[in-house]
């Protein structure tokens, strides 16, 4: 599994080496190729290439308002002024802006150890905070059954949301998984973090209801989910794939990701305190798994809040102790 994993997220450079010669000298392609062939970028897990990849490639594709690609600029003239422009532009996509600039950093890095300038533009320049914090939208329970009355039991789409209500992992783990980690019904996982290099192990029982879509979708593959080739997923590929799912159901605004916020909030209506939640989710920080929920239907947690609120009286009842204590006085 360890020799498919990478297989499957190793991605070839942009650029070949029939183009090199093309690559104008010390720009910002030209620091690309180098920092692929960095110990820094080699030391990132290949999930994490694949990603910086994406950021990079897009960004030497760009075209500015002279009709020149971004990748023939000068690596060498970049100046702090010219980062934070970048990021304006994309002000609108915090996440987006963000991940330039890391890049771009890591690329700068790089650019001084080759000599090829003194200093790191990008260290001045600050993240873009988000105006909100609400993230991807949470699924909700009507919702989810829009999306089944489209996609059938047995449809690689059905399973593919299943997979992600039933396990609360990100897409980059949902793509990974095959029957082989199921051992006594019990979904053994190492959930793969971007950062995080060690990863953190699982244990999730299958749910009645995953094991039933699971049985009914036809599969040959290590993985339960593949593409009309029957070759693995990237986590990206999928995105777009599963956002092309939900705009047949006519859910334009869900994603993937906000299943995993639906499965938390889930496990949390369902009684569980957030430790419990954060055993299948794999949330290292309970913070962060707080900020999953805040958007949980307040009015359920309400109601069980005072069930149990009459339920505890019921045992206790104070009041009839107080009132047989005052008569004995």
């Amino acid at each position: 599994m360890t020799v498919y994993e990478k297989a499957m997220a190793t991605t070839k450079p942009t650029v070949s080496k029939i183009g090199a010669d093309r690559i104008v000298p010390r720009s910002i392609r030209a620091l690309a190729i180098a920092y692929y062939d960095s110990a820094s970028f080699k030391a990132l897990k290949p999930i994490t290439q694949g990603v910086y990849r994406n950021i990079i490639d897009r960004f030497c594709r760009e075209i500015d308002h002279a009709g020149r690609a971004c990748g023939d600029k000068s690596a060498v003239t970049l100046k702090p002024n010219h980062v934070e422009k970048l990021m304006e532009a994309r002000a609108a996509k915090p996440d987006s802006a963000n991940g330039l600039r890391k890049v771009l950093r890591a690329m700068m890095q790089v650019a001084v150890k080759l000599d090829w300038r003194e200093d790191d533009p990008t260290l001045s320049v600050r993240k873009i905070k988000p105006k909100k914090r609400g993230g991807f939208h949470r699924w909700t329970d009507a919702e989810v059954r829009q999306f089944e009355a489209v996609h059938p039991i047995g449809s690689k789409a059905r399973l593919a949301l299943t997979l992600g209500l039933y396990t609360g992992q990100a897409r980059q783990d949902v793509v990974r998984m095959g029957e082989q980690h199921i051992n006594d019904e019990v979904l053994d996982w190492i959930r793969m973090k971007t950062e995080d290099r060690t990863g953190l192990k699982l244990a999730i029982p299958v749910h009645p209801e995953l094991r039933r879509i699971i049985d009914a979708t036809p599969s040959k593959h290590l993985t339960f989910l593949v593409t009309e080739l029957g070759a693995p997923f990237t986590a990206a590929g999928f995105g777009n794939w599963f956002r092309d799912r939900c705009d047949e159901a006519g859910l334009k605004h869900c994603a993937f990701h906000g299943l995993r916020k639906a499965a938390a909030t889930r496990l949390i209506d369902a009684g569980c305190d957030v430790v419990e939640a954060a055993a299948i989710t794999g949330h290292a920080s309970l913070k962060e798994l707080q900020r999953y929920i805040e958007t949980r239907d307040r009015r359920k947690a309400a109601m069980r809040a005072i069930d149990k609120l009459i339920s505890g009286t019921k045992v206790a009842n104070p009041i009839t102790r107080l009132a047989k204590q005052e008569k004995t006085r």
